[in-house]
């Protein structure tokens, strides 16, 4: 019997196994590495501060009220193994303008109106819908609504910028992000480019890594990503 011929072929066939698996692992590594650095590069991210004092604006204001069926305020949130997506639904609002500036505005968004988009069977997106509306994260049988007042719009890196306090389960943050506006005699129009808020600024910690000892694998990332999308009339 030829153990030599044997055993040669038993070492060839082991490096051949040892090197598929090590490819297997670094390719592993790199996809986990790739698929945090996704989750973390978070879109024009906003600094939560303090709530600020609403100006009062003298002088002739114009009301433009919120057309809530062609508004929108889309939301996307991330883990490790991939991310969703879905819209919440504006109940009311109104933009004020002087002298054809945007200076000011409330909006009511109604967070029992959450949807996901992303998933297609109808049991596992109604659990996901359910999950979102619980007290783990927005608790709407005690917080039905969240709520945006305009606190300034300026301009800079030739940019416009709205700033505004966010309440969400009656925590109330000022933040900012870059939008597009229009106004005009008979319309606004406010677009926001895509910007991310830290959930947790909201008490929204389920999850979180910065409150829960879990595998990188279970933990859901702290940035939301939003999308605000507003049109109103006379």
């Amino acid at each position: 019997m030829n153990f030599s011929k044997k055993n040669h072929d038993f070492h060839k066939r082991n490096r051949k196994f040892m090197s598929k698996n090590q490819i297997f692992k670094v390719a592993t590594v790199l996809f986990i590495g790739l698929s945090i650095v996704g989750c973390k590069d978070a879109k024009n991210k906003t600094e939560a501060s303090e709530a600020e004092e609403v100006t009062k604006t003298t002088g002739e204001v114009v009301v433009y009220k919120a057309d809530t069926d062609g508004s929108t305020l889309a939301w996307k949130g991330a883990k490790l193994t991939g991310t969703h997506n879905g819209t919440i639904k504006m109940s009311e609002g109104s933009f004020s303008v002087q002298d054809g500036k945007l200076v000011g505005g409330n909006f009511i968004v109604d967070m029992n109106s959450i949807t996901v988009l992303d998933i297609e069977d109808a049991e596992k997106n109604g659990n996901l819908t359910g999950h979102l509306k619980s007290e783990d994260f927005f608790d709407v049988e005690n917080h039905g609504n969240s709520a945006f007042a305009i606190t300034g719009v300026e301009e800079k890196d030739g940019k416009t910028f709205v700033k505004g306090n966010l309440t969400i389960k009656n925590i109330k943050k000022n933040i900012e992000f870059p939008a597009v506006i229009t106004v005009s005699d008979t319309d606004v129009s406010l677009k926001s480019e895509p910007f991310t808020i830290d959930r947790t600024e909201w008490d929204i910690k389920y999850k979180s890594g910065k409150f829960a000892d879990l595998a990188k694998d279970k933990l859901i990332e702290d940035n939301i990503e939003l999308q605000v999308e507003v049109k109103a009339t006379k």
